[in-house]
Parts: C-alpha cells; sequence; structure tokens
C-alpha cells in the first residue's frame, strides 16, 4: 500500500520503497496513464547517499516519462550483483538513439554507471550500477 506522504530520503533504507515514493508522483503528475511494476526485494538497501539517489530517480523516471506522452508502462528492476547493486528502468517510448539521455549530476556524483539501450521489445533501458563503495562517496556537484 503506498503512503500519501513523502518518504524522507535520509531515514529510508529500502530501494523499493525509495523507488515508488519517488515515482508515484511523477507518475500522477503525468498526463497520459503508465502502467508501473517495480521488481525490487523489500530488503533491498538504497545503495548509495539517499538524497543523490532521489535526484536521480526523479531525473531519470522524468526522462522516461517524457518519452511516452501517451502512455505506456514503466518498468523499474534493481538486484545486488558481484559488482554491486543494479536498478534498471525500462520503457515503452522510443529507441535510445532517439531520446535525449543525459548523464544526471547526480549518478556522477555517487559514481553510479549509467549504461542505456534498447530493449528487443522496443522502448529504451538504463541501467545504473552502484559500486559497493558508492555509497561512501563524497562528490560535490
Amino acid at each position: 500500500m503506498m503512503s500519501n506522504q513523502w518518504i524522507d530520503p535520509n531515514t529510508c533504507r529500502s530501494l523499493a520503497v525509495l523507488v515508488e515514493s519517488v515515482t508515484a508522483p511523477l507518475l500522477i503528475e503525468h498526463s497520459a496513464p503508465i502502467c508501473l511494476e517495480i521488481d525490487i526485494n523489500l530488503s533491498l538497501e538504497v545503495p548509495a547517499d539517499p538524497v543523490r539517489t532521489v535526484e536521480l530517480l526523479q531525473t531519470l523516471v522524468g526522462q522516461a516519462l517524457a518519452e511516452m506522452p501517451d502512455g505506456g508502462d514503466l518498468s523499474i528492476a534493481a538486484c545486488e550483483t558481484s559488482r554491486g547493486v543494479e536498478l534498471e528502468l525500462a520503457d515503452t517510448g522510443c529507441d535510445v538513439q532517439d531520446r535525449a539521455t543525459r548523464l544526471p549530476l547526480a549518478a556522477a556524483a555517487i559514481g553510479a554507471q549509467v549504461v542505456w539501450q534498447n530493449c528487443p521489445q522496443g522502448g529504451g533501458a538504463v541501467t545504473v550500477t552502484f559500486r559497493r563503495d558508492s555509497g561512501q562517496q563524497r562528490i560535490a556537484a
């Protein structure tokens, strides 16, 4: 059940809860219906500075929604790998080469690697890899 109150990123430990808290208001503001699917284990912790993670999520979700002015599907998944935590946002917008794929400052500030790719079923995806040490980095942006 989604809360109607903003989750304070500094007190939120669950990446799933943070993703839902950031994404829901953006979907409500969007002019067309978006089907959202979140596949993140509730026990997976926020992998980096929570405020920067929120900024990164807002930018990437905003970019995805901009590619779906008539509606579509947005899928957000995350898992832990040997390299760190991987967070992927996939949407049914246009192919990657036909969209803006600017690197959010928040990604650079926490040392996250960001890779865009086309989805086989159409649309685009962005994968953010939070390296195991990215939560400890403090870079002024």
